[in-house]
């Protein structure tokens, strides 16, 4: 049995025990139990709490890039010159998996300004069409240096 497994197995177990079955004290359960497997982690050998931070900082990049992005675009939408020249770019993938690729392609869908397009058949490119194509290198090192690089330290 997995970590997640069991945290979510004893989130359970003290919902059970308050005989209260809210999300409120289902995640008080879930953090106890969290708690409880980081005391215990010295007898085990697990990535399960360095993987919980780096999904926290991949979210957290997630939420910046979009922020700043949706700024972005709305500063070009309300902009009386037209700033932006929209192109499609390939970019070479790093991450093989195929969770990894949808994860990848999700994040740009879902960060205004960009949108993947489609992935080649043999999964070594990512098509993406971006607000501002005009600078594909730039585009393609901002994506693998953030994105691609967090997800694979996440996921990896």
């Amino acid at each position: 049995m997995n970590l997640f497994t069991l945290n979510l197995l004893l989130a359970l177990v003290w919902a059970t025990i308050t005989g209260t079955f809210t999300p409120m004290n289902f995640l008080a359960g879930f953090l106890i139990g969290s708690l409880a497997l980081y005391i215990l982690r010295l007898q085990y050998k697990t990535k399960y709490f360095s993987r919980g931070v780096l999904l926290l900082k991949l979210v957290w990049l997630f939420l910046y890039e979009l922020v700043l992005s949706a700024l972005r675009v709305a500063r070009d939408v309300l902009s009386p010159r037209m700033r932006f020249r929209p192109g499609i770019i390939g970019l070479p993938l790093t991450v093989k998996d195929d969770v990894q690729i949808t994860l990848l392609a999700n994040l740009i869908t879902l960060t205004p300004g960009t949108m993947s397009v489609d992935v080649s058949t043999d999964k070594t490119t990512l098509y993406v069409h971006a607000m501002h194509g005009d600078d594909p290198e730039g585009l393609i090192h901002d994506l693998r240096v953030g994105f691609e690089r967090q997800i694979k330290e996440t996921l990896g």
